[in-house]
């Protein structure tokens, strides 16, 4: 029924691991699974994937009076059949118990196929006894660059039905919702009871043309963690169904509701069928607040008349509101001797709307613009001449963002675990919760995506860490403890690697100028100065023993262990972050500019020495964990990252393209079925076996596996493959770094891993956050807000852009020609440069304001540019 272009469609078995968490950033979560259902109940932002609240659902009844039919269906298929071989350190295809109990009072759809242009999820069911074609879209309204808009406590839920059939066709859409309010999002439903429930009140809130059931628990106090109200809301005429025991009860109900008087009349007018409803009584059901052990499902009945051919749309929004999100998380270090059970941090959306009227109310006063932008951006990527894989891990990166895996407290600040615990963690820790707080510093070097989809967030990131953790010393610990008023850990072992994380320092610099670059401008960069020439001071004391520039001695790094000898990972980003700091200052207009780059070219000439004629490796220290002559594939992160900033070639330039061979050639493996014969089996996690395509951390392609070798050598890291992919690319290896990228998405495919989580020490992992450098490098795009400045790669073809404050389109004629068009925000633009296919710069001077719905078209170099209305 609906034409909108998609990144992705998963039929058959591939549905039987997707689920698309929909939620605002930070807000809490629930999934729509590839059959239609509803699983991974997350409202809370507690982690738990398999978490399950018994029904919600969607149900549609479809009657015709003449030849006489009543079809009623859930819009759920039987669940698709478990995998002959499912894929270890993931549950998403776990069926939870319960899941098809409603299935046994009304039949489920025959077949389904889900369809996904983030941030719409589109499940299509068909059924050959039912007389209507049906669609059940969901999304939350996503705005690039708007966090508070793309952050609401919501779902909407839009059931398309088109009569199918040749005769005159009314019914019922039925839409349930349990009441959850009390519920700890762990404790199991068994037999419709759950024992933290009890005492939940649902009620019937109608404002102008909207119906709610409200939902909440008085039982609890204002500060209980589990304390807030739930809402099932439509503008849509409708029957509300306020308590129901069971969703049966509700199933039954919508078996007694009629459409009387058109029926008898034959008048289904839309004035008829809303002075149907307007009368209609349903039974009573249940009175008072739910008994100890239960409670309340909700539900709307919302009526539907269609004529042969006819269509309609069903619109129904579900919203939360949970203000009390506590630092009950387990964080690292030693014990505080608190009661984590009482600190509070809050959830942002909750500041901003205070009770989930007040959500509904934001949403229905904007729902235009929200849903206009929410299009805007989806057919933006669903419709650029980019390779299906890509397009699709454009959903995959924003998808990532609003997952469990961040949180935005109530003082508007991001934070974010590594991931969510989950079935990858168990052998060390649990499955419930968050894993390995907070913002870890040396997993957080490899995202990008939050920097560029909301700036503002990333921001918060930064001044956390500079502004509250980094150390007098200018040691900065790799994980953040909450709240801020707590120690940091200085001078404790942490965890994950026992001391402050080298790589995760280095970064900071490297992200502080980003997050400057991506719309934190000047002032913000020189409010930090101080605190990162005080951190770049304590890393040059602290391992430039030599003086020689070449950072040595105990180097705590991301594989959780502290490499010894010299080394191109820790090396790299040494060198990304000297020329970072030499840029920033001569910004600023600061001193220093000249001495760092005095030390960048004496650091550069000692880590080339690391290149053994193929790629970079590391000297045999004898060190527990060092590499040595393995080929890593995280040699060149430095490299990357100096890309994404614009630095240039921190290294020889061909043997950068030569290591990159190398990692693809040597650590790209076509199947884990047969090993290397001189490898040992992993030791820690699988996430990629049998079949699958992956790169590994690291290998021997020359022998030497140490006895004791690199930690997670043996892994496949999603966050890593993005990183090697986007870096091919901007070296001019297109086809190996498109081969990372579908080696990802082929492990990703629905069948035995949900292709919107991918795991590594938990689920959701932030390290995957890396994908999105692979957009900017096939297009060449880089923003810098400083300079006002883009610069791009003249290849023809249509790409989304967002660039600190404006996002939109982009579109390269075969000619070269540019036509750059502003979907939202305002973008100050002084130059873009063109970089054509033989490595020239065509650089255009723009000098303007670009607002919404704007466009600039630029042709040849030094012609005026022109700009109209999009």
């Amino acid at each position: 029924m609906t034409d909108e272009p998609t990144n992705s469609r998963f039929a058959g078995d591939a549905r039987r691991a997707t689920a698309l968490p929909l939620g605002g950033v930070g807000a809490g979560h629930v999934a729509l699974h590839g059959d239609g259902s509803l699983r991974q109940w997350q409202l809370h932002g507690r982690p738990n994937h398999t978490a399950f609240a018994p029904g919600a659902l969607f149900a549609v009844r479809a009657c015709c009076i003449e030849p006489p039919a009543d079809v009623r269906r859930v819009l759920q298929t039987a669940p698709p059949p478990a995998a002959a071989d499912p894929a270890p350190c993931v549950d998403d295809d776990h069926v939870p118990d319960g899941l098809t109990d409603p299935l046994a009072v009304w039949p489920p759809m025959a077949s389904s196929a889900l369809s996904v242009a983030y941030p719409f999820a589109r499940v299509a069911f068909d059924d050959p006894e039912l007389p209507l074609a049906v669609e059940l879209e969901a999304h939350t309204p996503f705005v690039p660059l708007d966090d508070a808009d793309s952050g609401l406590p919501l779902v909407v839920f839009s059931a398309r039905l088109r009569n199918s059939g040749t005769e005159q066709l009314h019914g019922w859409l039925l839409a349930t919702l349990p009441n959850l309010i009390g519920w700890d999002g762990l404790t199991e439903f068994r037999d419709g009871r759950c024992s933290v429930l009890g005492g939940n009140v649902n009620r019937i809130v109608r404002d102008g043309e909207r119906t709610a059931v409200v939902m909440d628990n008085p039982s609890l106090a204002e500060d209980d963690p589990r304390f807030g109200e739930m809402a099932l809301s439509s503008t849509a005429p409708c029957v509300p169904l306020p308590r129901f025991a069971d969703v049966a009860d509700a199933l039954r109900i919508a078996q007694t509701l009629k459409l009387l008087a058109p029926s008898q009349r034959g008048d289904f007018s839309p004035e008829a069928v809303r002075a149907a409803v307007r009368d209609h009584q349903p039974p009573p059901g249940p009175v008072g607040a739910s008994p100890a052990g239960t409670t309340w499902g909700g539900g709307l009945a919302l009526p539907f008349a269609l004529a042969p051919g006819e269509e309609t749309t069903i619109e129904v929004v579900h919203a939360w509101w949970l203000p009390n999100r506590l630092a009950d998380f387990d964080q690292f270090g030693p014990e505080r001797g608190l009661n984590r059970h009482r600190l509070w941090l809050g959830n942002a959306y909750a500041e901003r709307h205070r009770g989930v009227l007040q959500v509904l109310g934001h949403h229905a006063r904007e729902r235009d613009e929200l849903l206009a932008a929410s299009r805007a951006w989806a057919q933006s990527t669903a419709t650029a001449t980019l390779p299906q894989p890509v397009r699709e891990l454009l959903d995959v990166q924003a998808s990532l963002i609003r997952s469990p895996t961040l949180m935005v407290t109530g003082d508007g600040r991001c934070y974010g675990f590594e991931g969510g615990l989950g079935a990858s963690t168990t052998n060390w820790n649990g499955d419930w919760g968050g894993s390995c707080p907070l913002t870890c510093t040396h997993v957080y070097n490899y995202e990008q995506a939050l920097s560029r989809l909301f700036p503002r967030l990333a921001r918060t990131m930064r001044e956390v860490e500079l502004d509250h953790v980094l150390g007098d010393d200018g040691s900065l610990p790799h994980r953040v403890v909450l709240p801020l008023w707590l120690p940091q850990l200085h001078g404790v072992a942490i965890g994950g690697p026992a001391a402050p994380a080298l790589d995760g320092m280095l970064g900071a610099v490297l992200k502080t100028y980003r997050e400057a670059r991506q719309g934190g401008g000047e002032a913000w960069l020189a409010d930090r100065w101080d605190a990162l020439v005080r951190l770049m001071d304590h890393v040059d004391r602290t391992w430039n023993s030599a003086g020689d520039g070449v950072l040595r001695g105990e180097q705590p790094c991301t594989y959780d262990i502290a490499l010894h000898g010299p080394n191109l990972l820790i090396g790299g980003l040494w060198l990304a972050a000297l020329r970072s700091m030499e840029e920033i200052a001569l910004r600023l207009g600061v001193a220093g500019a000249a001495g760092y780059r005095v030390r960048f070219e004496q650091a550069r000439g000692g880590y080339e020495k690391l290149f053994n004629g193929e790629y970079y490796a590391q000297p045999v220290t004898g060190e527990p964990h060092d590499f040595g002559d393995g080929c890593l594939s995280d040699q060149l992160l430095g490299q990357w990252w100096a890309h994404q900033l614009e630095l240039g070639h921190l290294l020889d330039p061909e043997r950068v393209r030569s290591a990159l061979r190398a990692i693809v050639a040597h650590n790209l493996r076509e199947g884990f079925g047969a090993r290397v014969a001189d490898e040992q089996p992993p030791g820690h996690r699988v996430f990629a076996d049998g079949e699958d395509s992956g790169l590994v951390v690291c290998s021997w392609p020359r022998g030497g596996r140490p006895d004791v070798p690199l930690r997670y050598c043996d892994e496949v890291w999603s966050g890593v493959e993005y990183a090697v992919a986007a870096h091919c690319i901007d070296e001019g290896l297109e086809d190996e770094g498109l081969a990372l990228v579908e080696a990802v998405r082929r492990r990703h495919d629905g069948t035995r891993r949900n292709p919107y989580n991918e795991i590594e020490c938990g689920d959701h992992y932030a390290r995957a956050m890396s994908g999105w450098s692979v957009l900017e490098a096939l297009t060449g795009f880089r923003y810098d807000a400083l300079a006002r400045r883009i610069a791009l790669r003249g290849r023809a073809g249509r790409f989304p852009f967002v660039a600190g404050t404006a996002w939109g389109t982009i579109a390269v004629g075969d000619a070269g020609d540019v036509e750059l068009t502003v979907s939202r925000g305002e973008l100050e633009l002084d130059v873009v440069a063109v970089t054509d296919g033989t490595g020239s710069e065509r650089t255009h001077a723009v000098g303007r304001r670009i607002g919404a719905g704007r466009s600039l078209a630029l042709g040849e170099p030094g012609g005026a540019p022109t700009d109209g209305r999009a």
